[in-house]
């Protein structure tokens, strides 16, 4: 991979500019205005029905896709994670996993092998939030592939 710029919890957030500044905009307008010219114009039920329908397809379409994208990735981080436990460790992280929230193990993937376990262990005890535990990690595990 190309060297990328260091990643740490000032900006690990991402944009993918497509999406987020040219295809939702562009779909939320088109769904407002199929909302505004249906009830406008004089035009039928129908026809009513079908511009709101198609306004809220191309709206939630782009959504539906993004979601799936994480969701997908959410699984990978999970599957990473418990890979990267047991070759720290030796054992299952299944045990500790039921212990975390899907939050935690997301934040958890940018600590690095050094800090991970101690961290897993806080993270249960104490009941760390994900931004507190992405805070306190010392030395940052970039990931520059999430969507």
């Amino acid at each position: 991979m190309s060297k990328q710029r260091e990643q740490n919890y000032s900006n690990h957030l991402r944009f993918f500019p497509l999406h987020h500044f040219f295809a939702a905009p562009l779909t939320l307008f088109f769904l407002v205005g199929s909302i505004y010219y249906s009830f406008t114009r004089d035009i039928h039920a129908l026809e009513i029905i079908l511009l709101i329908v198609l306004g809220l397809i191309s709206f939630t379409a782009p959504l539906l896709a993004r979601i799936y994208a994480t969701k997908n990735q959410d699984r990978i981080i999970r599957l990473e994670l418990r890979q990267r436990y047991f070759e720290l460790t030796g054992e299952s992280f299944l045990e500790k996993e039921q212990k975390l929230t899907k939050g935690q193990i997301i934040a958890l993937r940018f600590a690095p092998n050094d800090e991970l376990v101690i961290m897993i262990e806080k993270a249960i005890t104490n009941k760390t939030e994900p931004k507190e535990i992405k805070k306190s990690i010392k030395s940052w595990q970039a990931d520059h592939w999430r969507v």
